[in-house]
């Protein structure tokens, strides 16, 4: 086992090395936290007190109004003390401790001394630039819808997130043709629908009938991208759906059952529009890389951790078909590390990115980071996104990548396998350059 000492040298050499974040949910109208609420019910943080009793489930709204994100605070304050042992609840102390000044504990009594700090120091515009130099990040990317009037175009890139054609819904499987035909009935991207989003769905004008309506929904989705603007479109892969061929004959009997679908015609829905999108999207290989989440499934107020190996297969055929266009994978399932690795190395046009959802725990993100510095090559791994939705928890979750970061490297450097300039240089590759080489990214 590595000594203290080594971990501690790597972790400060790590600091120096500057940070490109690819794949957040900062949103240019509040870039920092707005008050505690964005701090403590970040849904990562909602998912432990819910486990400790908290009664709330469901995610806080985007824009909360001050009797939303008192009641919430003032429900979940009890609750805190029993998610001290969390790992996301560390990153919640980080933040109060190095952005606040902040060290007691969060009560039911002190609450509001606290989110007034939060909220005073937000209307301070420098703010936000202040705590991504704190935490090395040059440049972030997010979701373009939450661009506005671009007022950080300088420290922002930009992904679509838009529809999601292959993201399951908990007991809707027509999903994938709503999603599609929400976008064709909007005349350019938006924001996307929550993974929560059940049955309940507004009415459309236009409604996706038959073969030729899914190609005319493509075309138009295609064509709206704004390519140049965007490095990446963003999608989900879920592993509830059998990915398969699917011919149009199969296509227009699926389409058929609409009224009454089962999975397998969910199964047929998302397979035939996967493939018709990406056939398209293919002629514009050299303007956007293709990113997917894999590997968290929903249930009724979040996701679970779920993967199956036979999709990781289908997935991996998906790929081979399209060799021209460059697909990027963020994984939340700890047991399929290696499989994807495995992938990694026999597709040229597969990358891997980061530790997503129910990986950003310290014991899953040290298996996969020492995963694929064993198995991956520094140019097809980038080490760092923080999915973060306020400045704030980019600057924990950076904190506490560098630290299992160090720790996987010390164990390294102590085994004989780098030196301490090696690790540092493995470490630079994956943290800054990758994200130049692999999608774009401009510091």
């Amino acid at each position: 086992m590595p000594n203290q000492d080594l971990i501690v040298t790597l972790e400060e050499g790590l600091s120096g090395i500057p940070l490109l974040d690819i794949h957040t949910h900062l949103d240019a109208a509040h870039l920092s936290a707005r008050g505690l609420h964005d701090i403590v019910l970040y849904h990562m943080v909602v998912s432990d007190l819910v486990s400790a009793g908290c009664p709330s489930r469901a995610r806080l709204s985007e824009e909360p109004d001050e009797a939303e994100s008192t009641d919430r605070l003032t429900e979940a304050a009890p609750f805190l003390r029993h998610i001290q042992n969390t790992s996301i609840y560390w990153g919640v102390r980080v933040i109060l401790r190095d952005l606040y000044g902040w060290s007691e504990p969060v009560t039911p009594d002190n609450w509001r001394t606290i989110d007034a700090i939060i909220r005073e120091r937000a209307t301070d515009v420098q703010w936000p630039r202040r705590i991504l130099k704190m935490a090395g990040v040059q440049r972030a990317g997010t979701e373009l819808w939450r661009r506005h009037d671009g007022r950080y175009d300088d420290v922002l890139h930009y992904a679509l997130e838009w529809a999601f054609f292959t993201r399951a819904q908990w007991g809707v499987n027509d999903i994938p043709l709503y999603e599609l035909e929400r976008a064709w009935n909007q005349p350019g991207p938006g924001a996307p629908l929550p993974v929560t989003m059940g049955s309940q769905r507004p009415e459309l004008a236009r409604t996706i009938r038959t073969v030729e309506d899914v190609h005319a929904a493509i075309a138009h989705y295609v064509a709206s991208i704004p390519y140049g603007r965007v490095l990446s479109t963003a999608q989900h892969i879920s592993t509830d759906i059998n990915f398969r061929d699917v011919d149009a004959s199969q296509m227009t009997d699926a389409l058929a059952k609409r009224d009454r679908p089962t999975p397998a015609e969910r199964d047929i829905y998302a397979s035939y529009i996967l493939e018709a999108f990406l056939t398209e999207l293919e002629k514009h290989a050299g303007e956007i890389v293709y990113q997917f989440s894999f590997g968290a499934e929903p249930l009724p107020y979040e996701t679970g951790s779920k993967l199956r190996q036979e999709t990781i297969f289908e997935v991996a055929a998906i790929i081979a078909r399209h060799p021209s266009l460059r697909f990027q994978v963020f994984l939340s399932s700890e047991h399929a590390s290696q499989s994807l690795c495995t992938l990694a190395r026999e597709l040229p046009n597969l990358s891997l990115a980061g530790y997503w959802w129910h990986n950003f725990f310290p014991g899953a993100m040290r298996k996969v980071i020492s995963d694929r510095l064993d198995m991956v090559a520094t140019n097809k791994q980038i080490g760092f996104f923080s999915d973060a939705y306020c400045v704030d928890w980019t600057y924990a979750k950076a904190l506490i990548v560098r630290k299992q970061l160090a720790e996987v490297l010390a164990q390294k450097v102590a085994q004989g396998q780098y030196n301490i300039d090696d690790a540092l240089a493995i470490a630079r590759a994956i943290l800054y350059e990758s994200p130049q080489s692999l999608l774009g990214f401009t510091p």
